[in-house]
């Protein structure tokens, strides 16, 4: 079974995969990534949309050897838990690494725009931020 999303929903949500947009919280001032309505701290409601920081480091990080239904193709991948310069936390996929022996907890990423798939036999692409090594700036 094929589950789709809603046009009215797809282009609604469409700018959280495109940037890096999450929510803060104006009573505590937390962050988070995806946004949220209610505040998980204090239970504040309307919380405000916020740009977050495209850098940050590796906390943890796994490679994923059996996908969820749609990525088996892209298998294995690794995902991280990356720390934001402003503390935020997120859960991205991490790209242009050469070897997964690269990755290394504490590593600099800054957040990139890349394909996560194909979706269906049209070959719809869908792209989003992942996060890759910072490059060397000389």
């Amino acid at each position: 079974m094929v589950s789709y999303v809603s046009v009215p929903r797809y282009w609604r949500e469409i700018k959280y995969h495109y940037r890096l947009i999450g929510s803060e919280c104006p009573r505590c001032y937390r962050r988070f990534y995806p946004p949220k309505i209610v505040c998980p701290i204090c239970g504040f409601k309307g919380l405000r949309e916020v740009s977050l920081p495209r850098r940050g480091r590796v906390l943890s990080y796994t490679i994923i050897r059996v996908p969820p239904k749609g990525f088996e193709k892209y298998a294995p991948y690794p995902v991280a838990i990356i720390e934001l310069e402003d503390g935020t936390r997120v859960i991205a996929q991490l790209t242009d690494v050469k070897s997964f022996d690269d990755i290394k907890i504490g590593m600099e990423v800054e957040a990139v725009f890349r394909k996560y798939r194909e979706v269906g036999h049209e070959g719809i692409i869908e792209y989003g931020i992942k996060f890759r090594p910072l490059l060397k700036r000389s």
